[in-house]
């Protein structure tokens, strides 16, 4: 008996269901691929050092944050309920404690000319979100990222350190008023926001963080290496009482509790915060923005911002990123398009523009932050605060002490500065001092950046002509060689 073959239309349906069966597969395996990815993003590697490490980041954020809102009328609800989700995402993305700043050189901007107000913040975020999601998206910023040395970028996160650093010790020096940016004459010594305290905070910080990685592993676990030196030392393998103590002294969170000693003595400060609490989110609605005010955004906000937002928001932070999270890939492509859509969603709302920055993710790391975990749990608590409490919780943080917000923006701009450490050969270093010098001096990093491209292409062409005067240049080639 002949065997019938199968009828065309079957063999075609057969095939189109096996093809949709791989497609089905393909997807899946993407999908559970996507969900295991973002599930080990947001592992907490240690609970306590990640909470930590979220505050490391607070000593920029609250006192911008703040002035702009009693100053400029930001609206501090809106802004915590954006933010929040930006920290999420990010942290969700990348998997590290990916910091989300408010955009420095637009802020200082803002306090400083009482004409540039919410309508001009907004426009200048919006302009220089467009630019930085543009140059991600071609290309530009990935080849500007593979252009520039190592050497500028470290002078650069050099200069940016020392400029946290030095602004932290005016913090603990002189007392502030943020909304004016202004010293109010030398802090007291004591008192609930006074020398001591700031002094006493800082020791602590010290005692339990140490000078940096190789004598901390994580402010949550044990510190494997003095662990490791006590059992080594004790032959019967029993823990003296001094090795518990440090054990206990070297996990505690030292961060946040100051955060939370400061909350603490925001209210003892001032009682009466309490009545002027509101429950609820702020009202959220539309910016409206005309074109001079366009136009005075782009020309004050985004043209001096643009240069540090490429620099140190996503140039630098790809450097620092490499070499604290080695097993980490970023591309710059990548960090440039976040920083262009968090900046074109939350500004039409009133949201401060927000950029990444390298001196909150050393800040974070300094404080235990490992993980995408750290910084998502972060922003859940500011999305919850901004739901809560909306723009009433600046009569808190108007209470905070400054001092020890000082204390916190000083390790994180030290932290941020030794990134500078492993410059080891005579050129590099001169050319990172060089641009830390002119950055700080001129208070530019665009300034710094340009005069440190010309001086290491200058060093360069001088290494071409093995080290020789460029006047003996011809005379060399000129005269023949003497046997």
């Amino acid at each position: 008996m002949a065997t019938q073959n199968p009828p065309v239309a079957d063999i075609e349906t057969a095939q189109i269901s096996s093809q949709t069966a791989q497609a089905g597969s393909t997807t899946g395996s993407w999908a559970n691929g996507a969900f295991q990815k973002l599930k080990s993003n947001l592992v907490f590697r240690s609970k306590w050092a990640e909470l930590n490490g979220a505050m490391g980041d607070l000593g920029t954020f609250i006192p911008i944050i703040l002035a702009l809102t009693l100053a400029r009328d930001l609206n501090l609800g809106t802004t915590l309920i954006f933010v929040g989700i930006y920290n999420f995402i990010t942290g969700a993305i990348y998997g590290v404690p990916m910091p989300v700043q408010p955009m420095k050189s637009i802020a200082a901007e803002a306090l400083s000319d009482t004409n540039f107000g919410v309508p001009e913040i907004m426009a200048a975020g919006i302009l220089t979100g467009g630019i930085l999601l543009v140059l991600g998206v071609t290309g530009l910023m990935q080849l500007a990222y593979r252009l520039i040395p190592l050497s500028v970028v470290r002078g650069i996160q050099l200069a940016q350190g020392l400029s946290f650093a030095l602004t932290a010790v005016k913090y603990v020096k002189q007392k502030q008023n943020l909304p004016k940016s202004k010293a109010l004459g030398d802090r007291p010594w004591f008192g609930l926001d006074g020398l001591v305290l700031a002094i006493v905070c800082l020791c602590f910080i010290v005692i339990v963080n140490g000078a940096g990685e190789n004598l901390r592993r994580g402010c949550g676990a044990a510190r494997e290496g003095s662990d490791q030196r006590d059992e080594d030392g004790d032959v019967e393998g029993r823990k003296s009482k001094t090795a518990r103590v440090r054990k206990i002294i070297f996990s505690l969170p030292s961060a946040f509790i100051i955060f939370v000693l400061g909350v603490v003595l925001a209210f003892i400060r001032r009682p009466k915060v309490v009545h002027e609490i509101k429950f609820g989110p702020s009202s959220m609605e539309v910016v409206k923005i005309s074109r001079h005010q366009w136009k005075r955004g782009f020309i004050k906000g985004t043209i001096p911002q643009l240069p540090l937002s490429i620099l140190n928001s996503v140039i630098a932070v790809v450097k620092l990123s490499s070499d604290l999270f080695p097993g980490k890939e970023f591309t710059a492509t990548s960090l440039s398009v976040t920083v262009g859509l968090m900046n074109l969603v939350g500004t039409w709302f009133g949201a401060m523009p927000c950029c990444h920055g390298a001196g909150g993710l050393a800040g974070q790391y300094k404080f235990g932050g490992r993980s995408g975990a750290c910084v998502a749990l972060l922003g859940v608590a500011k999305f919850v605060l901004g739901l809560v409490l909306g723009s009433s919780l600046a009569h808190i943080l108007n209470q905070f002490p400054v001092g020890l917000l000082g204390v916190l923006l000083l390790f994180a701009g030290i932290e941020l500065a030794m990134a500078a450490r492993d410059m080891n050969t005579l050129e590099d270093a001169f050319v990172t001092l060089m641009v830390t010098a002119i950055s700080l001096v001129g208070s530019s990093a665009a300034l710094g950046f340009l005069c440190g491209m010309i001086i290491f292409v200058i060093l360069s062409l001088r290494g071409w002509t093995k080290d020789k005067p460029f006047s003996t240049i011809w005379t060399d080639r000129s005269t023949p060689e003497q046997p």
